[in-house]
């Protein structure tokens, strides 16, 4: 860890470690994703220092684009955070370096990335993996253009350049701008991976962006163009409906996005090397995580985790006997997911099983009161799909019973009524889910 000079600060619900006072320049650095370094994380760190310290917190630049040190002062001494927000690459190299204390990346950490920093933790593991938002990538274009939704498959050919004239998705006869994320950009990670997959590569014309919002504020200003950006930088670009195989276009909104059904929905992540008890840079990563973290999430412009209610909309698309299933029923906006595609529950599921119960707790109501639907990814046999949803419906409904809360309704849908296309990790992922469902 980057050697920091440590004060005695007071830890959320215990004392942080006094060590020993060395050189350095701030007290905290955080490096990575400008999706969460450019507003997130300020915002974030902002919260966290003013109820750790009873101070006014103030931010100055470092004279660095994408650059802030937040500061504090607590007993009359000063309390310095460095937030650099140079893209989620950037993150891991300083991380890997030892000149990060938390590495904010909005794409997962990558094999190659995890293996090069093995010997110091286990990257992936719940003690250095940290959700802490749930984003959409939402694609751009003109407020003008009457074009309202694309396939992922059409997406990627328009990016790629297959595509070049908006007349041949129904728009006017205008040649497509193509806007994006540099290289150095977990968002542009995250286009890459769900929508050129492997199979298409960018156009060489497209116009390459280090920050969110500069990329949106041109695309509002351009009839010919399209980018993507975090859902938070849209402005006032126009936002596209998105398909994926065969399900429903859904456009990026409140609860699509919540429960990861959108398909360029994506998490936001920090890690840090391990957990260090009662260090400063852990104490930080549970406020995030807690319910007034995670209102600060919501005010910032992405989604946060803490579970709602709604009413869900069900068009012709949705079974008449799913219908009739949840009819009395709202949808919580927390869907469990599986680690690898199994029935075993990812970094963020296991403490999704904590908001649930909270939630609980606020609602007034008891694990009663839920319905858990477990669904499969496509498989050749159906019996084989049920057992599936069945099975992961079972291990929400046995984890949140061995924390205390007894649920009785549980049921497996089989492989119908997919979020994305069948097969592949991605597709696997989003469509092995288990939703809750909460009784009006």
């Amino acid at each position: 860890m980057h050697p920091v000079c440590r004060r005695p600060l007071r830890h959320l619900l215990s004392a942080l470690l006094l060590l020993p006072c060395l050189a350095s320049a701030h007290d905290l650095e955080i490096h990575g994703s400008n999706t969460i370094g450019a507003t997130l994380a300020p915002m974030l760190m902002t919260g966290f220092l003013e109820q750790l310290t009873g101070s006014t917190v103030g931010s100055t630049s470092t004279g660095m684009e994408n650059e802030a040190v937040l500061g504090a002062t607590r007993n009359g001494m000063p309390i310095s955070v460095l937030v650099a927000a140079h893209g989620t690459s950037t993150g891991f190299t300083s991380m890997q370096a030892g000149t990060a204390d938390i590495w904010a990346a909005s794409r997962r950490i990558k094999h190659d990335e995890a293996e090069a920093m093995a010997s110091r933790a286990d990257m992936t593991s719940a003690d250095s993996e940290h959700i802490i938002a749930i984003d959409g990538l939402a694609i751009l274009v003109h407020p003008s253009n009457p074009v309202e939704q694309l396939s992922i498959e059409t997406l990627a050919q328009i990016f790629a350049g297959d595509i070049s004239n908006w007349s041949a998705v129904g728009g006017p006869d205008l040649a497509i701008r193509v806007y994006a994320r540099d290289d150095r950009s977990g968002t542009w990670d995250t286009f890459k991976d769900l929508v050129l997959a492997g199979r298409y590569n960018l156009t060489g014309s497209a116009l390459r962006y280090e920050s969110n919002d500069q990329l949106s504020a041109d695309v509002s200003r351009d009839p010919a163009g399209i980018g993507f950006a975090g859902f938070a930088s849209a402005g006032a670009s126009k936002l596209l409906a998105i398909s994926d195989g065969t399900a429903p276009a859904l456009k990026p909104s409140k609860l699509s996005v919540a429960t990861e059904d959108y398909p360029l929905s994506r998490r936001l992540y920090l890690y840090t090397p391990g957990t260090t008890p009662d260090s400063l840079s852990q104490a930080f990563i549970e406020y995030a995580q807690s319910q007034a973290g995670q209102e600060i999430v919501a005010a910032s412009g992405f989604f946060s985790q803490n579970p709602f209610a709604v009413d869900p909309v069900q068009d012709a698309s949705v079974p008449d006997t799913f219908k009739r299933l949840t009819e009395r029923y709202q949808r919580l906006s927390v869907n469990f997911r599986f680690a690898e595609g199994h029935t075993k529950l990812d970094n963020k599921a296991n403490r999704d099983l904590q908001r649930v119960q909270q939630f609980l707790m606020q609602s007034g109501k008891s694990g009663s009161d839920l319905m858990l639907i477990g669904f499969a990814d496509k498989q050749n046999n159906e019996l084989h799909a049920q057992m599936i949803s069945e099975v992961r419906a079972l291990s929400v409904r046995k984890a949140l019973r061995e924390m205390g809360t007894v649920v009785q309704g549980h049921t497996g849908y089989g492989h119908y009524m997919p979020v994305g296309s069948a097969g592949g990790e991605t597709g696997a992922q989003r469509n092995g889910r288990v939703e809750v469902w909460v009784q009006r």
